[in-house]
């Protein structure tokens, strides 16, 4: 296969010429010819705005078809995306735009009500997602651009804009493709560099594992500001000649139900919880019900009673796909149990931000239950320990897909490698003698959010430490809602006369009001419970997270 990233996504354009590409659920269709015509429109500004390849252009909006336009005119423009969750706080949406040097902005208009341009004083064009039209410019040449965008493209192409006219620039390995914010806070948020070399390793993978999808449905769920989504329901859909249907809302099971049964993807990339929400509403109550756990408990009627439920579980998620991939987090052990029972087509794999995703992976036929798959092509994983098999260690991997490092921030990307160049995942895991990873433990402590979001429960701490009669604190997942777990200052509460349960408790529930206020909804605090004594610590005096969670 040709080592050329860009190659892929002007060889599909043409290819697909007339196939439909993007649509919005319910809403918008472009044809891959479309896709196109856009991107050379998108080129026209960019170059009359000044804008040279290796300047930096944002993107903050919900999952849509002007998303992943705007996201493959900027790479094939070969200048470097800055994608960021539209769920972040404004501020940390700023932040991150001011570090990150970008010179453009694409921008939903949900994000930019929020937003203060005089916050952005590097930015030299912001421009409305939904139509392409400028929100804001200090620019005078890509304000007239858009202003004659279709007198200037009509003059570059003056006969019909064809497939011979698409040709984008040859990218090399090592060049930086993308910036991708590992979390919305200034003092933890890294950004992540990848470069060329990592995006096509990733679209290669998914190539040989799954082969292309000519005409076929992939419905993006997964925020596409995630690598998780990016590479899996979006690149390799398009790279491939797939149709990407977009939610474009927040993906709740009634929906994404919905969508399944209309769309009937091919392919399904998810998360955990949305995959264990589906199943517990629409599977698990039919099967409570006396006569079906009689039935289940015969011995020759249960094969055909299990066809008969894999079935349902099939049809609840559109009844036409091949394979159900899950990644970002363990799925639960019941749901696993149960999907491994009937014989479901599902696998689980493992990535990370910081190798634009996939770190391994294994197709479900050979699939091991509990495991995160096997070292996935052109990467080597290891355990640090002296007996991976047996006794676990920090992940460590090594490949093509691995980052450049964090961007503007070399102690961050020192302390990611270790002396030999192994990236240190943060994980802990066994692998087996078949090359099955198992992960035992997160080091890193990250949950992962309703709809794919990276939460990372220390931040949350840092900020719940801060307020008033907080001793120290951590945060939990507790079947999708966030707790926290708070010891007090029983010193403090006491002098201000706070020390009975009733007058901790009231003054917790404002702490909580209070520190919601400055978190996204996905990482928001649903209960404080309150602990008597000092939570458990290591030598290290950090708290040993794995007793409480």
């Amino acid at each position: 296969m040709e080592e050329n990233f860009l190659s892929y996504i002007e060889n599909s354009i043409k290819e697909n010429w007339d196939r439909p590409a993007l649509t919005d659920y319910k809403g918008v269709n472009c044809n891959y010819k479309d896709v196109a015509r856009k991107i050379e429109k998108l080129h026209i500004l960019f170059e009359h705005a000044g804008i040279k390849q290796g300047d930096k252009i944002a993107l903050c909006g919900r999952n849509s078809t002007n998303w992943g336009i705007a996201f493959m005119a900027i790479l094939t423009y070969k200048a470097v995306a800055i994608p960021i969750l539209n769920e972040f706080k404004p501020e940390n949406i700023q932040n991150i735009i001011n570090h990150s040097e970008a010179r453009l902005l694409f921008v939903g208009s949900i994000v930019w009500d929020n937003l203060k341009s005089f916050e952005l004083p590097a930015l030299e064009g912001i421009i409305c997602m939904e139509d392409y039209s400028i929100h804001e410019s200090r620019n005078a040449q890509l304000l007239d651009a858009r202003k004659r965008l279709n007198e200037l493209f009509g003059k570059k192409f003056p006969d019909r804009f064809s497939p011979e006219d698409v040709s984008y620039p040859k990218d090399s390995l090592d060049e930086l493709a993308i910036i991708n914010y590992t979390s919305g806070t200034t003092s933890s948020s890294k950004g992540v560099m990848l470069p060329y070399r990592s995006l096509w390793s990733n679209l290669t993978f998914a190539f040989e594992v799954f082969g292309k999808l000519p005409e076929e449905h992939v419905i993006s769920m997964l925020p596409m500001a995630h690598m998780y989504g990016l590479a899996f329901e979006f690149i390799y859909e398009f790279a491939s000649g797939a149709h990407v249907f977009f939610l474009t809302r927040t993906p709740s099971p009634q929906i994404i139900a919905e969508a399944f049964s209309r769309i009937k993807p091919n392919l399904i990339i998810s998360v955990p919880l949305i995959i264990e929400k589906i199943i517990r509403k629409k599977v698990f109550p039919t099967l409570e019900k006396p006569f079906m756990k009689l039935m289940l408990n015969l011995p020759f009627i249960d094969k055909k009673i299990k066809q008969a439920i894999r079935q349902k579980v099939i049809d609840a998620f559109g009844g036409n796909f091949k394979e159900l991939i899950v990644g970002g987090a363990a799925l639960n052990k019941e749901v696993e149990e149960f999907l491994h029972a009937i014989e479901f087509p599902y696998t689980v794999g493992y990535g990370m931000t910081e190798c634009g995703p996939i770190l391994s992976y294994d197709g479900w036929k050979t699939f091991k239950q509990g495991s995160c798959g096997k070292t996935a092509p052109r990467m080597q994983l290891r355990i640090d320990s002296p007996n991976p098999q047996e006794i676990v260690g920090e992940i460590l991997a090594k490949g093509d897909n691995v980052m450049l490092g964090y961007y503007k921030n070399e102690e961050a990307t020192k302390a990611a490698f270790t002396p030999d160049g192994w990236l240190r995942t943060g994980d802990l895991g066994l692998i087996d003698k078949d090359g099955y990873l198992f992960i035992k433990g997160r080091s890193k402590n990250m949950i992962l959010g309703p709809s794919g979001q990276n939460i990372y429960p220390e931040e949350i701490e840092d900020l719940l430490n801060n307020q008033p009669y907080v001793s120290e604190s951590i945060v939990v997942d507790r079947e999708g809602k966030l707790i926290a777990l708070v010891y007090p200052d029983f010193e403090a509460a006491e002098v201000d006369k706070k020390n009975t349960d009733a007058a901790l408790q009231e003054a917790m529930e404002e702490n909580r009001v209070e520190l919601n206020k400055s978190l996204p909804a996905y990482s928001q605090i649903q209960r404080i419970e309150i602990f008597h004594e000092e939570f458990e610590k290591t030598p290290k005096r950090s708290i040993k997270r794995y007793l409480y969670q």
